[in-house]
């Protein structure tokens, strides 16, 4: 099990704790989504953290390793290694257009295409797709909790 005493905890240090507090509003923000694909679950039983090739039928998609779609609407490619600050992602083909949450909001990315893209701590590499009914929501998430975010914490 977890060793509290020997692995790093929400509440060891301060930025932690501040960051933890950041994601968690994010994650409160992002209600209405998961709302949606949650209830898409129960009726379709397609699942919520699902692989790429659900929705995508090119090569890349099936090759990805750990990078999972969120819902169709929000590929996530985590950080998986310590001090790791820059990840590998695949933006799948097909005719989706995709926006680096993080990144300037009126780029848009198409794929098939692999790219590396900064993952500082606090912001995974995270796309939304252009669009999606949630587009806006996206956007705003980004606004606010971005690195240039008005939320206060």
């Amino acid at each position: 099990g977890n060793k509290p005493g020997s692995n790093h905890q929400f509440y060891t240090d301060e930025d932690t704790l501040i960051q933890f507090a950041r994601l968690t509003q994010m994650h409160a923000a992002l209600l209405p989504y998961t709302r949606h694909i949650v209830k898409e679950n129960s009726l379709a039983g397609i699942p919520v953290q699902r692989a790429m090739f659900l929705h995508y039928d090119d090569p890349g998609s099936w090759d990805v390793m750990y990078q999972y779609l969120y819902g169709p609407d929000l590929i996530v490619a985590p950080v998986i290694h310590r001090n790791q600050d820059i990840v590998d992602v695949h933006i799948p083909g097909g005719e989706s257009q995709w926006v680096h949450l993080w990144g300037d909001l009126d780029e848009i990315i198409t794929g098939p295409q692999d790219i590396q893209i900064a993952a500082p701590m606090g912001y995974p590499a995270v796309f939304y797709k252009v669009d999606s009914t949630f587009s806006d929501l996206f956007r705003t998430i980004a606004q606010e909790f971005g690195p240039d975010g008005t939320r206060e914490i």
